[in-house]
């Protein structure tokens, strides 16, 4: 018989029974993993669905089901610094990269991790690492050394270049697929202070602002990232632009952000020199792993004229009201395709549009149009096969299936766009 086992969160710490409530008590103490381990032995035999969750706001609601169980790694938040030379970081998938960037500060160092604080590890360190020092220093996977790894059959086992190689392949760029990784070994960068901007422009002339936007950006030098934010506010469309400059030179800083001034008129502008850890200030908001919201992802190599077009058009038939780009180019194009599993390394955009409620059909019919090149699984809702072939090219995907195959042939990580296994 089945056990009645209804969202039901396991986190398994060593003061407190198997099961945990919703709310962890502040007593627990933090879980090993081999308690992790026990905890996904108990979920799969409940023959009921699983998630797995770290430490953030699950925007795409995967890391929660509707009557099953959710392996908990909140309490897994450490952040410590394991050795200064190599700047060598091991973080816990349960801690948010606001904490991590606080705690890095001290030693002068960072972490590219996502443009919010409340953004969990987990998730993002095995998915990509989309952030705000991306053309500077890559994607967060890109400077994964080492992580522990419990596998679906609850073992546990240590990837790395030496170690379960074709494992550590996997985990940078398709982790959720290949099992529940309960630290993971960075490579921070030395950063102190940054320049941060803030510019608002009215995006009126939408197709317009959005192609100059993208060829300032592409011009712009690599120590500079920036994410857009293109939203109806009180009846006017507004462009909203945070960059940030890795460093505290001004006098390269400013002159590359003010070619951003001219672009369109502008509402409001702001820059200064702050420490990195207050762009990524911690923010710990209730969690509930639910979403409401949908939206549809793609990465581009250019804004060009018909991607810029296609996206006004979006606004104006109300098909979103809200639109983002992140630049992804830079550092992140210098590894090679098939270093990770995230193979993505010619784009030099990732787009993501929110899906306005009855406008479902319209939008996945326009957005087919965008002229992508790829897909960021973070920022995709739409939990159908199609996407798996767009986050992955053909030669990536089959090798996730062997190596799914061999970690995974059960498929028990199958959650979060589930890659069928393939054996030898």
């Amino acid at each position: 018989m089945t056990p009645d086992v209804s969202r039901r969160t396991v986190t398994t710490p060593r003061c407190a029974p198997p099961i945990c409530g919703p709310a962890r008590p502040a007593s627990c103490c933090t879980p090993t993993p081999q308690e992790v381990s026990e905890a996904l032995r108990y979920a799969r035999a409940q023959d009921v669905p699983m998630a797995v969750r770290s430490g953030g706001h699950g925007s795409s609601g995967r890391a929660t089901n509707d009557g099953g169980i959710v392996l908990d790694l909140g309490a897994l938040d450490g952040v410590e610094v394991i050795d200064r030379e190599r700047r060598l970081v091991r973080v816990g998938p349960g801690a948010r990269w606001g904490d991590v960037a606080a705690a890095l500060a001290p030693h002068g160092l960072a972490i590219s991790s996502g443009d919010f604080g409340g953004v969990g590890v987990g998730g993002l360190a095995t998915a990509g690492g989309q952030g705000f020092l991306g053309r500077s220093y890559g994607l967060t996977i890109d400077h994964l050394k080492g992580a522990d790894v419990v596998l679906a059959d609850g073992s546990l086992v240590r990837a790395d270049a030496e170690h379960h190689p074709d494992l550590f392949w996997a985990l940078r760029g398709a982790g959720a697929n290949m099992g529940v990784v309960t630290s993971f070994d960075i490579e921070a960068t030395e950063l102190g202070d940054v320049v941060f901007a803030q510019f608002a422009h009215d995006a009126a002339d939408t197709a317009e602002f959005l192609q100059m936007w993208g060829k300032e950006m592409e011009n712009s030098p690599r120590e500079l990232t920036a994410v857009l934010i293109v939203a109806q506010q009180g009846g006017r469309r507004i462009a909203q632009t945070y960059a940030v400059w890795a460093g505290d030179d001004t006098e390269r800083a400013i002159p590359a952000l003010e070619r951003f001034l001219s672009i369109a008129p502008v509402l409001q502008q702001s820059a200064q020199v702050v420490p990195y850890a207050i762009v990524m200030a911690p923010a710990h908001h209730q969690h509930d792993g639910q979403s409401l919201t949908r939206g549809r992802a793609a990465l581009v190599d250019h804004v060009d004229a018909d991607t810029a077009a296609l996206v006004a058009g979006l606004f104006d038939r109300r098909d979103t009201s809200f639109f983002q780009i992140r630049a992804v180019g830079g550092a992140i194009n210098d590894v090679p395709a098939n270093a990770t599993a995230y193979a993505h390394r010619t784009q030099n955009f990732s787009l993501f549009a929110l899906v306005r409620r009855g406008h479902e059909e319209q939008m996945a019919q326009e957005w087919g149009k965008v002229p992508a090149t790829g897909l960021y699984l973070s920022f995709e809702t739409h939990d159908h096969a199609a996407a798996l072939n767009k986050a992955f090219p053909p030669d990536t995907l089959e090798r996730l299936r062997r190596v799914k195959g061999a970690y995974d042939p059960q498929n028990v990580f199958r959650g979060n766009f589930p890659i069928r296994p393939t054996t030898a």
